[in-house]
This record gives structure tokens, C-alpha cells and sequence, in this order.
């Protein structure tokens, strides 16, 4: 069985590692942009965040001063035996991870008319802030896989979840979706973004769909519809931080899942800004 401790400690790590560290394929698609921008500012912007998370990484500082909210994936083996009491291992785990890395205090004080009006303030501790709702799966064998993925606000006010008539047609849907974020790449702030892509039934799934597009996308792993989403980004011209330039969007995850008979496909389309996916993953042996 696997324990608690053990069970919080995985996500207290997985939490900073991903706050404060950029991936391989994050690093690799930075240097791919800086050998191809011309423009002059935006390679100075490309360079800068690069240099960023190598201090980030180094002093175990946050990416960004929006360290984000603390959304968690657990993958449950079949021969996994887990202790009682392990939801609380995981919430527990958030907190401690984000009062060392730590997490910008954002938990909203009051009941909820208090909350949504921000009245009665914030709390001072960052482990106050509350972890999205877990999304939960099963897989084969016997390990417990733990991912926490850390989503800033700019992105979030600049994402979208609507209907589109997909006329059967990928290219279709696609291409409808491109516009939306086109049109929010310049006032997006953030840029180079990377879209991830949810398309499934209802909004709810194709809202889950696009989080687990941004746990299991892989910037060195494009397929030819994610490449030419990005090429369409691309020709915004937006650039790094609106500065103009090649490099709007490092790339795009997409992730599509059972689809009902109908006219119409649910998309969830983020934005997510030039230090995300924020995202670490470990797995634990039970």
C-alpha cells in the first residue's frame, strides 16, 4: 500500500518542479524560436524568458509571479491498494508545495457572495488557496501516477468553450478554433503562447479533454494538425509579447475524445501563456 506521507511528498515536489522548472521540450522549442526570429525585440523577449527559467530553476523561484492554481491528475493502477484518507494526502501536499515554493497568496476570504465580490480580502498564507477539482483515472498495473499542472489567470480569461459546426471536417473545426485564439493572441500579453485544445460532447469534457491535451502534450511531438494550428498563430504576427515577430505560438496540443452524432463539437480552446504548461508528474510504486 501506498502511504499518505508518501503520497503527499509526491505532490508536494511534483507542485514546485512544476512552478519553477521548464521541461526539455520547453527549453528545446525556446531555442528552436530564438535560431529563427529576425525581429530584433522578440528575440530579446525569447532570450529573456529563457534566461528566466534557468534562474527559476536554479534558485527554485516561480516561473512567473502568477504561480497559478493547482489543478491534479491521478492515474489509479489497477493493483494499487491506497490508504484511507489519501484525497487529503493530495490537498495536503498542494499547501505544503505552495507555501515553500511558494504560491502567490490569492485564496479569497467570506462566504460566497464575500468571495465573488472579493470583499472581506485575501489570506496571507498561499496554502489557503484551494486545488481545482481532481481528475481521476484508472490505468493498468501497479503504480500511482500524480500530475499537477499550475494555470495562471491570463490565460484563463482568454480561454474559450463553445460550439462548432463541423460540417465533417477537421480543417473546419480547426480552423474556427485558430480564429478564436487569433483574435486573443494580442491581447493575450504573454506570448508565446502554447493552445491546448479539448474537443468532445459537452463543455465539461471538452474542458477536461484540454487539460489532459496540456498533461500529456509534448512540444517536440507534433502531429500535422497541431503544427498547422501553430502555423496559423504564426501568421498573426503578434509575436513575443506583441512585439511582432515569427514566434506567436511555440505550439498547440490538441486532444480529441468520444464524439456523439450530431452537427456539433464542443471545443475548449486556452492560451496558455509563454512559462505554461506548468506541469511535473511522478509515480509512485504501490
Amino acid at each position: 500500500m501506498i502511504s499518505q506521507k508518501r503520497i503527499e511528498e509526491a505532490v508536494k515536489k511534483c507542485l514546485i518542479k512544476a512552478g519553477t522548472t521548464f521541461r526539455k521540450d520547453q527549453l528545446d522549442a525556446y531555442r528552436n524560436a530564438i535560431r529563427k526570429e529576425k525581429n530584433k525585440n522578440a528575440k530579446w523577449v525569447l532570450e529573456r524568458i529563457l534566461e528566466n527559467s534557468k534562474i527559476a530553476k536554479k534558485r527554485a523561484f516561480p516561473l512567473c509571479d502568477d504561480t497559478g492554481i493547482p489543478h491534479v491528475f491521478v492515474e489509479i493502477g489497477e493493483e494499487v491498494t491506497l490508504p484511507k484518507g489519501w484525497l487529503s494526502a493530495i490537498r495536503n501536499g498542494v499547501a505544503q508545495g505552495l507555501r515553500i515554493m511558494p504560491g502567490r497568496p490569492m485564496a479569497v476570504k467570506g462566504n460566497p457572495v464575500e468571495r465573488v465580490e472579493q470583499s472581506k480580502g485575501l489570506f496571507n498564507d498561499p496554502g489557503k488557496l484551494s486545488l481545482a477539482p481532481v481528475i481521476v483515472k484508472s490505468a493498468k498495473g501497479n503504480q500511482l501516477k500524480i500530475t499537477v499542472l499550475l494555470l495562471g489567470g491570463g490565460p484563463e480569461i482568454r480561454a474559450k468553450t463553445y460550439r462548432v459546426f463541423h460540417q465533417k471536417s477537421i480543417d473546419v473545426v480547426l480552423r474556427e478554433v485558430a480564429g478564436w485564439a487569433s483574435s486573443e493572441m494580442k491581447n493575450l500579453g504573454c506570448t508565446p503562447c502554447v493552445l491546448a485544445i479539448g474537443i468532445g460532447r459537452s463543455h465539461m469534457e471538452a474542458s477536461a479533454l484540454m487539460l489532459e491535451a496540456m498533461k500529456e502534450g509534448n512540444l517536440n511531438r507534433q502531429n500535422q494538425w497541431e503544427k498547422k494550428v501553430t502555423e496559423m498563430i504564426n501568421s498573426t504576427k503578434v509575436g513575443p509579447l506583441g512585439l511582432g515577430g515569427k514566434t506567436t505560438a511555440l505550439g498547440t496540443f490538441i486532444n480529441i475524445g468520444p464524439l456523439r452524432a450530431s452537427g456539433v463539437r464542443i471545443v475548449n480552446m486556452r492560451p496558455c501563456c509563454c512559462f505554461e504548461p506548468r506541469k511535473a508528474t511522478m509515480a509512485l510504486s504501490g
